[in-house]
């Protein structure tokens, strides 16, 4: 099965007089598979091309500066860190960005004192490029603005009104950057592999399978080739394609809640190729923190029992750390953020890192 992603003229599908059939591709996709591109999007491409090249010249740092770029406190979703796979062989470098620099930034910001713990340890810039702080912001922010405008339009092909999916007067936002590297290594990603050339893509996932946690997550990506795969409702997988000025727009599992399953959330996974690094840049969307989403009157029956739960931003969010490192941290990993230091993983000598 193959599916035709739309890509999706954001002008003309909000325009008060947008064609019914170009509402009903963008119903249809969001039912089906969880995904569009937009085009014509409103997010200067200026911003995009120069937030690329900056973050470009920060991951192609030598590795001892990008070291320096790690958190000091250890934090998995502050400044630069590098992930390498079971046998040490790098599967992607990550630089995160918190919304807010710190606590006092996210007081000044108008942000609740009970949630400012979640800014406690502080975002890290390279010295060399201070600019790079302004553009990632500004990035962050029409990014931000695009999801709430397609939240909108969603609600309208659904035939309710546009602010039915609001994301509050200061939605949260968390901001990814992944450089994926060039499958380089001889054999399958499993030890002793028997060679690259009928390595499945099972064989070379560097991002599992899974749907975001976002109302909706805004992406950019570049590179040589199509690694971002989107399951289909027959459950294949399919190459989301580059195409030049388009970012795609994944449906998360927070507007599943809230549609009590009518929109499918965009399930998603990341395969190694190319002759390039790929990189992706994710804008992930939620409503304010004091927000809770539950399925939506319009979208449950009268009398009907939703088998959609309740969700607290705040309560999915707050431990978001601790989670994550129950799951995929490891030891020394662990330990670095207990103490409150730098954690940078080991590479082997055979990873492209090295």
């Amino acid at each position: 099965m193959t599916y035709p992603i739309p890509v999706i003229d954001l002008e003309a599908a909000t325009s008060p007089t947008a064609p019914p059939a170009l509402l009903d591709t963008i119903r249809n996709a969001t039912e089906d598979v969880g995904i569009i591109q937009v085009v014509n999007h409103g997010v200067p491409q200026p911003l995009i091309d120069e937030f690329n090249q900056r973050i470009a010249r920060l991951l192609g740092l030598p590795r001892p500066q990008k070291a320096e770029l790690a958190s000091p406190t250890g934090h998995p979703y502050r400044g630069w860190r590098q992930w390498p796979d079971d046998f040490g062989r790098l599967e992607l470098e990550r630089f995160n960005v918190g919304q807010f620099d710190n606590a006092a930034a996210a007081r000044a910001a108008g942000l609740p004192e009970e949630y400012l713990g979640l800014y406690d340890h502080d975002n890290v810039w390279p010295a060399d490029d201070p600019r790079l702080r302004d553009v990632t912001y500004d990035y962050i922010n029409a990014t931000t603005a695009l999801a709430g405008r397609v939240l909108g339009l969603y609600a309208r092909v659904q035939g309710q009104p546009e602010d039915t999916f609001g994301l509050g007067s200061l939605p949260y936002v968390t901001f990814t950057v992944n450089d994926y590297p060039t499958w380089t290594y001889d054999g399958s990603a499993s030890e002793g592999g028997a060679g690259d050339d009928g390595a499945s893509d099972e064989d070379k996932l560097l991002l599992l399978e899974h749907a975001d946690g976002s109302a909706v997550t805004i992406l950019g990506q570049t590179g040589d080739y199509e690694g971002l795969q989107i399951q289909l409702p027959d459950g294949d997988w399919q190459p989301v394609p580059i195409v030049p000025g388009a970012l795609p727009v994944f449906s998360g599992s927070l507007l599943t809640n809230w549609t009590n399953g009518r929109l499918r959330p965009a399930r998603h996974r990341v395969v190694a190729g190319g002759t390039v690094t790929r990189r992706s840049v994710a804008t992930f969307v939620y409503p304010a923190l004091d927000t809770v989403v539950e399925p939506l009157p319009p979208f449950v029956e009268p009398g009907e029992e939703s088998d959609y739960e309740p969700v607290s931003i705040w309560d999915s969010v707050k431990d978001r750390v601790e989670n994550y490192l129950k799951v995929f941290g490891r030891p020394d990993q662990v330990s670095a953020w207990r103490e409150g230091t730098t954690y940078v993983a080991d590479l082997a000598d055979n990873s492209a890192g090295r």
